[in-house]
């Protein structure tokens, strides 16, 4: 199955059935475990979603730009950031990433199992670029592996269209070109190894501090354990 993964795409999904799961995710577990000693300042979520990681970085002191193409995506956002008390530190921007151009850069630039309308390396090589001197870029993605019975009827939460969340805080389901029922594992075109995106990583411009390619299990629909592959990457660019 294939999809253009673009506005029109992005907004269907966010106004299906599965939106209110998707909504309900907490910020990524890379995310928490990696991001969690850095100093806040600003930072920009590429591909938020229903806002889960912005929501997290706002309320640790950092002051978020969070873009995504989904309007509805970026409204069940700012809702999740109100309740949560940190929508003053949060900009929620509606834009396809893979044309828009911020106007500055930041101090931490992260992206979780985007899948946007470009090719995946080349939309990593571009967030990547929106990073400051002696900033951080910060990538989870979906881990290119041969397994794929092991992930069989779990999708994923793909940007810069949106997020596809389950309530765990995991993918959700058959929503973005991902393994609805009868399906397996992400599509091809998102998956990538932790060597892909670091050989798009400059050596004289980028310090890796992270690169590393996990398996984690979750529960998925009816209480089901679902295994996700996950790739991982945290690099500092150098000043």
């Amino acid at each position: 199955m294939t999809h253009a993964f673009d506005k029109g795409y992005w907004e269907q999904i966010w106004q299906g059935d599965r939106a209110p799961a998707m909504a309900a995710a907490g910020a990524n577990p890379h995310l928490v475990r990696e991001v969690d000693d850095l100093t806040p300042g600003t930072a920009l979520e590429a591909g938020c979603g229903a806002g889960a990681e912005a929501i997290w970085l706002a309320a640790r002191g950092w002051r978020v730009t969070a873009a995504d193409v989904a309007a509805g995506a970026l409204a069940r956002a700012a809702d999740r950031a109100a309740a949560a008390g940190v929508a003053g530190r949060v900009r929620w921007v509606e834009a396809d990433l893979s044309t828009w151009q911020p106007p500055v850069r930041y101090d931490l630039v992260t992206t979780h199992y985007a899948h946007p309308a470009m090719p995946q390396l080349d939309f990593y090589e571009r967030v990547a670029s929106w990073v400051a001197p002696g900033g951080t870029l910060f990538i989870v993605g979906h881990l290119q592996h041969h397994d794929r019975h092991a992930t069989a009827g779990h999708g994923h939460d793909h940007g810069p269209g949106g997020h596809d969340r389950g309530p765990d805080g995991g993918p959700g389901h058959g929503h973005d070109g991902g393994p609805g029922a009868g399906e397996t594992g992400p599509p091809a075109a998102a998956s990538v190894t932790a060597a892909d995106i670091t050989a798009r990583l400059d050596p004289a411009g980028w310090e890796i501090v992270t690169a590393q390619e996990s398996r984690r299990t979750v529960t998925g629909p009816g209480g089901h354990p679902v295994t996700l592959h996950d790739v991982v990457v945290r690099a500092r660019r150098r000043r």
